[in-house]
């Protein structure tokens, strides 16, 4: 179908075939990535502003090289060292952005909601790199773009997503992207991370390792939230590595096709070990290729373009 959204702003609002198409555009430019020369035209003459003001080294780095492979020009914009430091309103500092002409702003913020909060004020696309604990829309569809490449078909492949679910904007856009494109989703973790209100969501809710990842054809590992938990949500991060963790041991309890994947940043020895993490079944390098491809497909969508079929060199 057509791409005619303006922003990308979470994985809630869209369609399985709105999806697709991201994902079809996505695959389009990793084949160009292919190539000798990896640039594109597709936004020469644009501007692209990279707002992070939650830290971030792979999506942000993953964005802007997406930005300078469609020919546009990159702002890398520092909260740190802006007036936001001063106590600037986020609407002001947007609105000064705009003022340069930009075309796309980027953002990543601690607060849910900022994004769709600018997409009300500014005339600029604005594409969500991950609000508070509410949604990263790009993360998720690299992740589904990796399980399609992987496993040919995302209908009724089981999806086992590990870890912190509560606090973690990956798992909830995981959850709808999967459930939209017609995937069986498990969620498993302490019970104090995974919630049962989860099960509202469609997915499956479970507290055993073992029958969590038994049938499993992915396993998507997430970290422990520290930074947005309130309190300590289990006694230690020793006893979550025993009751959770997946090492070279506990993959025996799956099939032997069974992919691992994580969005970073990793805690080695803690959710995952080196062996499980570093194996022939992790694809968590892959997922990082795959993000350059979905990030310069959502760039390109937002800016105008319609579907893989005006990705042109």
């Amino acid at each position: 179908m057509a791409w005619n959204r303006k922003h990308l702003l979470d994985i809630q609002s869209l369609s399985a075939d709105e999806i697709t198409t991201i994902l079809d555009t996505a695959r389009a430019f990793k084949a160009v990535g292919r190539r000798a020369i990896k640039k594109v035209p597709a936004l020469r003459g644009k501007t692209v502003i990279n707002l992070f003001v939650e830290p971030s080294t792979r999506t942000r780095i993953s964005f802007q090289l997406a930005a300078q492979r469609l020919t546009a020009d990159i702002i890398n914009f520092s909260a740190e060292v802006s007036s936001l430091r001063k106590g600037e309103s986020l609407k002001d500092t947007t609105r000064n952005l705009e003022a340069l002409n930009a075309d796309i702003i980027i953002i990543r913020h601690s607060a849910a909601g900022a994004p769709h909060f600018l997409s009300r004020i500014l005339k600029a696309s604005v594409v969500n790199a991950g609000d508070g604990s509410h949604e990263h829309p790009t993360q998720a569809l690299l992740d589904v773009f990796t399980m399609r490449e992987k496993k040919g078909s995302l209908k009724d492949l089981n999806v086992t997503i590990l870890g912190d679910i509560l606090y973690s904007r990956v798992a909830r856009s995981n959850i709808w992207a999967l459930r939209k494109m017609g995937a069986n989703v498990t969620l498993a973790g302490p019970a104090t991370l995974v919630p049962r209100m989860f099960e509202k969501l469609g997915c499956r809710v479970v507290y055993d390792l073992k029958d969590a990842i038994a049938d499993a054809d992915v396993i998507n590992i997430l970290r422990i939230q520290h930074e947005r938990q309130r309190k300590t949500m289990f006694p230690s991060i020793g006893e979550f590595s025993k009751m959770f963790g997946i090492n070279k041991s506990r993959l025996d309890w799956t099939k032997e096709d069974t992919i691992i994947m994580h969005p970073g940043p990793i805690n080695r020895g803690v959710e995952i070990d080196n062996d499980t993490a570093d194996g022939e079944r992790s694809v968590i390098l892959e997922q990082v290729t795959n993000g350059l491809a979905i990030r310069m497909a959502v760039l390109f969508l937002v800016n105008g373009g319609q579907g893989p079929h005006e990705v042109t060199g």
